[in-house]
């Protein structure tokens, strides 16, 4: 994408100078606007990507925070009443996917998840080309790291209260407090499809909410329905597995721990529970939920089901014209 430049006009000299400010001229110095230049040039590159980050970290901020509150304020050595019940944790995540896509809606789509960025990828390329892919998942993963830490920085006390010191850590335990681990019931087909099937329905009601011919919901209850969406599937669907739905929101903050002390075993857990459960079901969920929206649903001719069954449309009908014609 290309900057304007701004154009550079010699200073006037000593005689004139007075002349020029009179005239209202803008006297700067080479450096000066070559850095504005500069900065511009970058921020233009950057300010998606850069939306992306924040929007993951305000909305792993507002998620895994509620979630250490509620859940480290349960401990007695802690708080001596809990300050919050599960619920409360359901409306952080609600409130930070709602405050995260109102940072980034206008810039970079407010994506804030991998998975709906390989989706929009895979069946809107035409308004998300694949090229952006890699620095979208990778400014999200850091969002995730970001956001992830400085929570547990926030709450580091706390933890070791629980703990029973700064050098224990325990997986699960508080490891569950930053990412996701499914309880011990659960197997791991069940544990994927929850993953799963959460992801997609947060995919129909995202490709719904930027469907302009399906009663968009108006500009300023956008957010509103995103707070609702992710609040339902929170109630709903979040006890089993946590309701990653996310792989940035999942990875980033078990980087984070495993960085900061909980080691190996944040990896480890369930043979890589990690990987199969918080990372592949989500983008499988994704990818089928927006697969049948478009398939029974959406009309936009940025589909590539759209453009291919238009396309099929189209040579029927000049076949149909054909025999017709040669009758």
């Amino acid at each position: 994408m290309s900057v304007p430049r701004v154009r550079w006009e010699p200073s006037p000299s000593p005689d004139s100078k007075d002349d020029a400010f009179d005239e209202g001229v803008r006297v700067d110095s080479p450096s000066h606007l070559n850095l504005e230049s500069r900065w511009s040039q970058i921020r233009e590159c950057i300010k998606e990507p850069a939306a992306e980050f924040l929007g993951v970290m305000i909305l792993v901020i507002f998620g895994s925070g509620s979630a250490c509150q509620t859940q480290l304020s349960s401990n007695t050595n802690v708080a001596s009443t809990p300050a919050g019940n599960p619920l409360s944790g359901d409306f952080g995540w609600a409130v930070g996917l709602a405050l995260g896509a109102w940072v980034t809606g206008g810039i970079s789509q407010g994506h804030i998840n991998p998975a709906v960025t390989i989706a929009m990828a895979t069946f809107r390329p035409k308004a998300f080309p694949w090229r952006k892919v890699p620095a979208y998942v990778f400014a999200q993963l850091m969002g995730g790291i970001c956001g992830a830490g400085i929570v547990y920085a926030n709450y580091i006390h706390a933890i070791d209260l629980v703990e029973g010191g700064r050098h224990i850590r325990t997986v699960p335990g508080t490891a569950g407090l930053f990412a996701t681990y499914a309880l011990p019931y659960m197997t791991p087909v069940s544990a994927w499809f929850d993953e799963f099937l959460g992801t997609a329905m947060l995919l129909i009601a995202v490709c719904a909410l930027g469907d302009v011919k399906n009663k968009p919901a108006p500009p300023g209850l956008v957010l509103l329905v995103i707070f609702v969406t992710m609040l339902g599937i929170s109630a709903a669907l979040g006890m089993q597995t946590g309701f990653a739905i996310n792989p940035a929101r999942d990875l980033g903050p078990r980087l984070l721990t495993a960085m900061v002390g909980y080691g190996a075993p944040v990896f480890t857990f369930r043979n890589q529970y990690w990987l199969w459960c918080p990372i592949l079901a989500p983008i499988a969920g994704a990818l089928v939920g927006t697969f049948f929206y478009d398939l029974l649903l959406y009309s936009g001719t940025d589909s590539i089901l759209s453009k291919r069954w238009a396309r099929t449309l189209l040579d029927e009908q000049a076949a149909t014209a054909d025999a017709h014609g040669m009758v």
